[in-house]
């Protein structure tokens, strides 16, 4: 088990099945069971951009292993680094506060070398467009779970593949699958990197690109996300990828009674609020299944 969590290059398919297992082992355990975990443990949620679903999921997961947080939401504007203080600066301060962290920030990287100016386990809660390791192991944990395996699926991964860190995550990690086919629709402005293509065709990985949910009818896992505002340098260039590809009730009856939708959420107008009834709509289970991922991950790293 590495004592820092940055990059899903660290997980393989034992890690996998080990994490899956001991997050359904969790949830079943009773709550006074679950409180009993990590007891005198504090965790520090430190976040330099916003977050609703990570920053309280992992908060709601050491609360009921019994542990306590300190947390800084929006760090950017609320914590020492308005003043200049380095990352690493920022990581020995925490070392003496708290016995593992979550961080998250706008910059790739710095989660990493923060890790490497610590005393504690750093976990990468998103960095920039490069990252997101533990959505990704959430994502596949709800794989499993709808599905029953994470091997021998279509996959399609749908909206912003350049900048969506929780894409570019899912889709490396699902190297560790086995007979998995993946598809990626994206608007022009906002395609599948380079990089990740190269990681697919290293790991014998099949993959297309495509341009119409037509293409996708047959996948068992439809992946949509958000096209990210933030991350574009004008509103024009967001405008021109915004509302390209929308899950509404006529791409739900194309698809099979069978697959799932997943979003990593927050979603804005990239699904139909209309199909959230829909039981093949599994993007709030999917965000729950979160906190059961992240109580495997905290219990493991610090038991």
């Amino acid at each position: 088990m590495p004592n820092h969590i940055l990059s899903v290059e660290q997980f393989d398919r034992n890690y996998l099945l080990e994490l899956f297992a001991h997050a359904d082992w969790l949830r079943n355990l009773p709550r006074s069971s679950q409180r009993s975990r990590l007891p005198h443990h504090i965790l520090a949620t430190v976040f330099y951009e916003p977050s609703t679903r990570t920053r309280l999921s992992f908060e709601s997961a050491m609360a009921r292993l019994g542990g306590a947080v300190l947390t800084t939401e929006n760090a950017n504007e609320s914590s020492s680094a308005t003043k200049g203080e380095s990352i690493e600066d920022t990581a020995r301060m925490l070392q003496g506060y708290a016995d593992i962290v979550a961080m998250r920030h706008p910059v790739a990287g710095m989660p990493e070398r923060a890790a490497r100016a610590s005393s504690i386990p750093v976990i990468n809660a998103g960095d920039g467009a490069r990252e997101h390791p533990t959505q990704a192991l959430l994502d596949v944990y709800t794989i499993q779970r709808e599905l029953g395996q994470f091997d021998d699926l279509h996959i399609a991964i749908v909206g912003d593949l350049k900048y969506g860190r929780a894409p570019r995550s899912l889709a490396l990690l699902l190297r560790a699958s086995r007979g998995t086919r993946i598809t990626f629709l994206a608007p022009p402005t906002v395609p599948v990197g380079d990089d990740i293509k190269q990681a697919l065709d290293q790991a014998g990985v099949s993959y297309q690109e495509a341009s119409t949910f037509d293409d996708v009818t047959d996948a068992h896992v439809v992946y949509q996300t958000r096209i990210q505002r933030e991350r574009f340098a004008d509103e024009a260039s967001y405008e021109k990828s915004r509302g390209y590809y929308v899950i509404d009730q006529s791409v739900m009856d194309r698809l099979e009674a069978s697959a799932i939708v997943m979003h990593p959420l927050p979603r804005v107008d990239e699904i139909d609020p209309a199909i959230d009834d829909d039981p093949r709509a599994a993007y709030f289970r999917q965000a729950e299944n979160g906190v059961y991922v992240r109580m495997a991950l905290l219990d493991q790293i610090l038991r």
